[in-house]
């Protein structure tokens, strides 16, 4: 059959021109003849010709044609060349248009589930993103697999209100407009280049390895992916603002709260001292009759002093700064055993010198909350402590076997350092904070953190110096 065809192609191929040109543009009338049997006469191979469909299905369908356009032109076709060879080899033509078919329904339907793939790829980035850099990395590495770029960029500018937005350019090398791919890096190495505003926030541009041209179902791709991508980004900034004005806040507070446990302790610490010493001399030189009262009140300032400095100890842990976490935390566990009368079982594995002071606090913080709470409220007999250090995070677990209670519902009750705020400080830090209980079952509160300052996270900066919004 091809053999018969080949002689009537180029004639075919004019007539068959001739009526795309009433519906179609040049580009879709080149990719619609590439799929007629005169292109299969021309390669003699079926499998490269099924190869060449796949091709201009790709281009048809990021033209916007639907496969049922294309098997309409694809029948005017069939009519032509019924004429030219008087009918002949009916069954030969009819496999070989179903075969064309087929191809060009699955080259549609690739394009839109890559374009469906793109799409959910940029919403599974934002959800799984550290921060606005690595949200921006992913989403270039997104963007060029999806257009099958050889190089992307990702910039984001100040915004110009005043400004218009630039328009979406198409370059090609050594043209004028080269100058507006901004990234030094990548302009002149590529054929072509893609940029397409992010509003008048940013730019994302790509690089082609030959000239290519966007079409227009790219085009609309192109606007609708540049539109997801911008809210996100503002989304990551807004969230990033919001950690950082909390990290602020809670820097605050951890100052303020040094600042009272210092006025506590030279103030109201040193008044009792005295008072009390006082009392003690009044007491010896007090009648009989007197010293019971003034002995009686020398011990309730005691008392007083004692809880003044279990106050401070809350305040700030100022025993992190003095003996370090290691000793602090040994302390934490004798108090413990000593006021609460619970067995406390510590056991600290090696924990490198270079811990962060943030890190160390919100440690030591955490297992002083998790005593409190089983003094409290747990009625447990049995705590076990342990801080490890694995795959450079540091893990504190802290297990009793009390009563227990549900995550769910003690969740959201208001308390000065409770889960909640248990939660905001791991979070902060780059880390995670587990509590599994319930009823009747005990409790168990693990703290995840980096063990390292350059893997906590400033300002949503990551520390490793690399540049997350280029990728070649």
């Amino acid at each position: 059959m091809l053999r018969a065809i080949l002689p009537e192609a180029d004639g075919l191929d004019r007539c068959f021109l001739k009526e795309l040109r009433r519906g179609h543009d040049v580009l879709t009338s080149r990719a619609l003849l590439g799929c007629t049997p005169t292109a299969a006469a021309r390669l003699r191979s079926l499998p490269q010709f099924l190869e060449q469909v796949e091709y201009h299905g790709r281009r048809l369908a990021k033209l916007n044609v639907a496969p049922a356009g294309a098997a309409e032109s694809l029948e005017r076709f069939d009519s032509l060349l019924s004429r030219r060879i008087a009918g002949h080899f009916e069954p030969a033509r009819e496999q070989l248009r179903l075969a064309t078919l087929f191809v060009l329904n699955r080259a549609y339907y690739r394009v839109r589930e890559a374009e469906t793939q793109a799409f959910f790829g940029l919403y599974q980035a934002e959800t799984e993103a550290a921060g606005l850099e690595d949200l921006l990395r992913r989403f270039v590495r997104i963007l060029t697999q999806s257009f099958r770029a050889r190089a992307g960029r990702l910039i984001l500018q100040e915004s110009r209100h005043d400004l218009p937005c630039p328009p979406p350019l198409y370059v090609q090398r050594g043209e004028p407009n080269e100058r507006d791919i901004i990234d030094p890096s990548i302009r002149g190495r590529f054929a072509s280049y893609w940029s397409y505003p992010l509003g008048q926030s940013g730019r994302i541009q790509l690089g082609f390895a030959t000239a290519y041209p966007w079409l227009p179902r790219e085009l609309t791709l192109l606007d609708a992916v540049a539109e997801r991508c911008l809210e996100a980004i503002e989304r990551t900034q807004l969230r990033e603002e919001i950690m950082r004005l909390e990290a602020l806040s809670r820097h605050a507070e951890r100052e303020e709260r040094h600042r009272i446990g210092r006025e506590l302790h030279d103030e109201a610490g040193q008044s009792l001292l005295l008072l009390r010493l006082q009392l003690e001399l009044m007491e010896r030189d007090a009648p009989e009759p007197l010293r019971s009262s003034l002995q009686d009140a020398r011990a309730v300032v005691e008392q007083m002093v004692i809880e003044l400095r279990r106050i401070i100890s809350a305040l700030s842990p100022a025993v992190v700064e003095r003996l370090g976490l290691k000793q602090a935390l040994h302390q934490l566990a004798a108090r413990g055993r000593k006021t609460h009368r619970v067995k406390v079982a510590l056991r600290i594995g090696a924990i490198p010198d270079s811990v962060p002071r943030e890190i160390e606090e919100a440690i030591y913080r955490v297992a002083q909350e998790c005593l409190q709470n089983v003094a409290k409220h747990s009625k447990a007999t049995k705590v076990n402590v342990f801080l490890r250090t694995a795959d450079k995070r540091i893990r504190l677990s802290v297990r009793d076997n009390g009563s227990g209670f549900s995550v769910r519902a003690e969740g959201g009750k208001p308390g000065a350092f409770g889960l909640a705020g248990m939660r905001e400080r791991a979070t902060l830090l780059g880390g995670t904070l587990a509590v599994r209980s319930e009823p009747g079952k005990g409790t168990t509160v693990t703290l995840d953190l980096p063990g390292n300052s350059a893997t906590v996270r400033r300002n949503g900066v990551a520390g490793n110096g690399e540049d997350p919004r280029t990728l070649d």
